[in-house]
């Protein structure tokens, strides 16, 4: 029975991974040149570094010109090769086409700042506007289920081998070289790739999450059914019951989960307070929804 289920979860993943093929490879394409674009229009030419071996290429190109795309792209395949070794195959394969794809559009986007004139003066329209595209790029990329290799396969390894998360993983690989800009470039592009960083952060996690236009409200409170009757009478929503225990008191008590739209958010804040001003309750944003009434 155990097999068949296994067999069973192994098609629905295989059915997930080839749905909408066509769609993911071209999301992913406009992603990779998304990147490339905001890289040669706003993060090269003003020497802010964003992590990755993209970040590390502009370094590297101040200290001896040589070209971003040459450097990303021999990085690039040499971190296939040692991803090879000490990842799989399996993992491998899942990185080659972003980590050659990448420095291609790097190159052929190398000249859009004669296209495209950008004031250098105004750093910080620069440093937003660049991780806005850029972030919107690793976005589309991140969610087609794709990666553009890099400093991603050494975060693997890291994780892998040091065994630490890959969130520490990141911080130290992309933290080391963001903090390079400070002695290269100086404090102030050290303050703007910062800025970058984080709005690219931000912009990803908007395009696959998407805009939250819901919240979950998780509530425990003695006035159970007058809260639940506010609900589902005068706020027009439905209430889920959860039997839980306390971990410290361990006593037995009801946990209320409701999901509302974001602009019955107040009202619902407030009537809870009314009603209890004792109660507990933590609200999260919902990010898609379904089923229900």
């Amino acid at each position: 029975m155990k097999l068949f289920s296994r067999k069973k979860d192994l098609r629905i993943l295989e059915q997930i991974n080839s749905k909408s093929s066509v769609k993911r490879h071209i999301e992913f394409i406009f992603g990779c040149l998304l990147i490339a674009i905001s890289y040669n229009l706003f993060l090269a030419p003003n020497n802010i570094v964003a992590g990755g071996v993209g970040g590390l290429a502009i370094i590297i190109n101040y200290l001896t010109n040589i070209d971003n795309s040459i450097f990303i792209f021999v990085c690039d395949i040499l971190l296939l090769i040692l991803s090879y070794f000490l990842l799989g195959k399996e993992k491998t394969k899942a990185t080659i086409l972003g980590s050659i794809l990448f420095p291609i559009f790097v190159n052929l986007t190398s000249n859009i700042g004669s296209i495209i004139d950008i004031d250098t003066n105004q750093l910080l329209l620069i440093s937003v506007f660049g991780g806005v595209v850029y972030g919107f790029g690793a976005g589309m990329i991140y969610k087609a289920g794709f990666t553009t290799g890099g400093t991603d396969i050494i975060n693997q390894i890291l994780s892998k081998y040091l065994k630490i998360s890959m969130g520490n993983s990141m911080l130290y690989c992309d933290g080391t070289i963001v903090l390079l800009t400070a002695f290269v470039f100086g404090p102030t592009q050290f303050m703007y790739s910062i800025i970058v960083l984080y709005v690219i952060s931000f912009m990803s996690d908007r395009v696959i999450l998407g805009v939250s236009d819901s919240k979950a409200f998780y509530i425990v409170t003695d006035e159970e059914k007058r809260i639940k009757e506010y609900i589902l009478k005068y706020l027009n929503h439905g209430v889920t019951v959860f039997n839980a225990k306390g971990g410290f008191a361990k006593e037995r008590e009801n946990v209320l989960m409701c999901v509302l739209p974001t602009k019955d958010y107040y009202r619902l804040k407030e009537g809870i307070h009314q009603i209890d001003p004792d109660a507990f309750f933590v609200v999260t944003d919902a990010y898609e929804v379904f089923g229900g009434e």
